[in-house]
């Protein structure tokens, strides 16, 4: 999605949700005056004691200090005095699930990256956010990513199917306006192997369509030297660094450990790598959490917090948070942090890798915050862990504030829409009870969440549902397509005499009504989304193992259909069944008693999901 279109669809989405706008969401679209805060307004100059910032709609329309402006008729003020007004963080690389959209904001941040794991799925998530309709922070998507080690590789996933790997320069270009007619809002690239043509034509697309672009240019082919000539926005993990400022570089194709290659950093590569990048633009976003495990001063306090955030959390929060993923969180704190020549070693390369950092932010460079929270890590509290280690590092309060609000937005080229607090600008903007000069982790301490201009109630909801359940591993238009791909073969091979004794039948042919059924397999479904409210629809599954007798089942209700061979039906789906939003599954079910070999041997009847995205409709 380019900035203008984005501009565009939010002046769109809050034109049209307002006509229908109930009461209790009017008076929140009320005018907001803050009121006597100290501004801290996210571009790096003094902070503005008693200050006042006024939002209309969604957007900031004044900025001043008190007794300088009238305020609008029948305004909300709230009372900011002896508290710090600052633009709403952003965790500008996130491994996105479902689960995060209230914990984020309880922990002020109301804007998320993503890394390009989406799918189809992503755009609609993103857009029911932007409704009002999904409580979560604005979610920026990759949609999908360039790698050379795509998911699946069936040949069954779709073109937005994370990752892709392209075959030629024009493919790449293809895919590029594939991502972006998707709903992209950035276009990443995951790893640098690919060859150097198509990383040129990848960027040169991304230009055409005002895109920005995420690298992860770890080398040997494609260098954070490449990306700046380039023109990447990011390095996420800073990747790449370490192999450029090292004195003893890995051979070939070997991307060696990070830590190792900075234990050895040669300042003078350093020097001369930091005002490259600079000028080029690229922010860096070294992901320490993630990528340093057991090295930051503070990580035993970082175990007693995550422990603490499970032990002390709201018993509604705690209600829906996937047991399994708490467990994981914690787990990464069980062990002791090594001891040996190995790990002096690489402590030693933590501690290079902390200075060079600070020299390139120091130099003017973007230094983001950008967590990467992942399942395996506690949303928004791990944003503020990595903080901890930018402040282990010397990088001041302040720049660690700008990585996280007006530095994260210009990665994207939004820093003219959101990241600071100016006039026009889209009002995301959170209220502390103290100085997050003195210690950036007062941040943490949160009075207020103002999100797309309107004040947003803290805390959580019991039963909460984002309604899209956006998961970081794959969310596929089909199910299981790696078990489909196994099945092929086998239901293709003739086996099975009971069962008519062919093969799964193309075309053309009349369907088969076996006495004992195989297993049904779905392959495809189309189109892969509609909007709330649409008219009766006709949907399209192809697959293999359709019988006489099977029935298709849209959210467990059965649905009519009509048969255009063995492998294709179209399904009809009533427009009543269309009224709810939400990612609804279809499945073929074909009737007992089942084959032994190709039926009982492969599930029970009921084919793998395909699943229909319903798109909130502006209201």
């Amino acid at each position: 999605m380019t900035r203008s279109t984005y501009k565009f669809l939010c002046l769109l989405l809050s034109i049209f949700s307002g006509l229908t706008l109930t009461l209790a969401v009017a008076r929140a679209q009320q005018a907001i005056v803050i009121e006597g805060g100290t501004l801290i307004n996210g571009n790096g100059g003094e902070p503005v004691p008693d200050s006042v910032v006024i939002v209309e709609g969604n957007e900031i329309s004044q900025v001043s200090e008190v007794g300088e402006t009238r305020y609008p008729r029948d305004a909300v003020v709230i009372d900011a005095r002896g508290k710090f007004v600052l633009p709403g963080l952003w965790d500008a690389m996130v491994s996105y699930q479902w689960f995060y959209g209230e914990i984020m904001l309880n922990y002020g941040i109301t804007s998320t990256i993503d890394v390009g794991i989406a799918g189809e799925i992503g755009a609609a998530f993103r857009d029911g956010v932007l409704m009002g309709k999904i409580r979560a922070p604005r979610p920026f998507t990759g949609i999908s990513r360039f790698t050379t080690r795509p998911a699946g590789g069936t040949g069954l996933e779709t073109i937005l199917t994370p990752g892709r790997t392209p075959a030629s320069v024009e493919e790449t270009r293809e895919l590029v306006r594939a991502f972006v007619g998707g709903g992209a809002d950035i276009i990443m690239f995951q790893d640098a192997t690919l060859p150097l043509e198509f990383y040129e034509a990848g960027f040169d697309e991304a230009r055409r369509l005002d895109m920005p672009v995420s690298t992860r240019a770890y080398g040997p082919i494609f260098g954070p030297l490449e990306a700046a000539a380039q023109g990447s926005n990011m390095l996420p993990h800073s990747s790449g660094i370490g192999r450029l400022v090292t004195r003893t570089p890995p051979p070939g194709d070997e991307r060696g450990n990070e830590a190792d290659l900075f234990a050895d950093m040669d300042d003078a590569k350093a020097r001369e790598l930091i005002p490259v990048l600079v000028d080029a633009g690229v922010a860096l976003d070294p992901t320490y959490r993630n990528s340093w495990l057991r090295m930051p001063r503070d990580w035993e306090l970082m175990g007693e917090e995550v422990l603490e955030f499970f032990d002390t959390g709201d018993p509604a929060m705690l209600a829906y948070y996937p047991y399994a993923r708490k467990e994981a969180a914690l787990a990464q704190f069980r062990a002791p942090r090594p001891t040996g020549e190995v790990w002096e070693r690489r402590m030693r390369g933590f501690r290079n890798s902390l200075r060079f950092h600070k020299m390139f932010v120091d130099a003017g460079g973007m230094l983001i915050p950008g967590s990467d929270s992942n399942p395996v890590k506690v949303p928004g509290l791990n944003l503020f862990h990595e903080m901890m280690i930018f402040d282990e590092a010397g990088v001041t309060p302040m720049q660690i504030i700008q990585g996280a609000t007006k530095w994260s937005a210009a990665l994207l080229d939004m820093d003219d829409e959101l990241g600071t607090i100016e006039v026009g600008k889209i009002a995301d903007i959170i209220i502390v009870n103290a100085d997050p000069l003195e210690d950036v982790q007062n941040l943490r301490d949160l009075d207020a969440v103002i999100f797309d201009g309107r004040q947003i109630d803290l805390g959580y909801t019991a039963g909460y549902d984002p309604v899209f359940k956006v998961e970081s591993e794959l969310n596929p238009p089909v199910s299981k397509v790696l078990w489909v791909d196994a099945f092929r073969p086998v239901a293709f091979s003739g086996r099975g005499g009971r069962f008519n004794g062919r093969p799964p039948v193309g075309p053309g042919q009349p369907l088969p009504d076996p006495v004992e059924s195989p297993q049904p397999a779905i392959e495809t479904i189309s189109p892969v989304q509609v909007t709330a409210g649409s008219e009766t629809t006709t949907v399209t599954l192809t697959g293999f193992n359709f019988v006489r007798r099977s029935q298709v089942y849209f959210r467990g209700v059965p649905v009519p259909h009509e048969v255009v061979s063995g492998s294709e039906f179209r399904v009809t789906l009533d427009a009543r069944l269309l009224r709810e939003p939400g990612w609804h599954d279809l499945v073929v079910k074909n009737p007992e008693p089942l084959h032994p070999e190709l039926g009982m041997e492969w599930g029970d009847g009921t084919s793998n999901a395909a699943y229909l995205i319903v798109a909130f409709a502006p209201e």
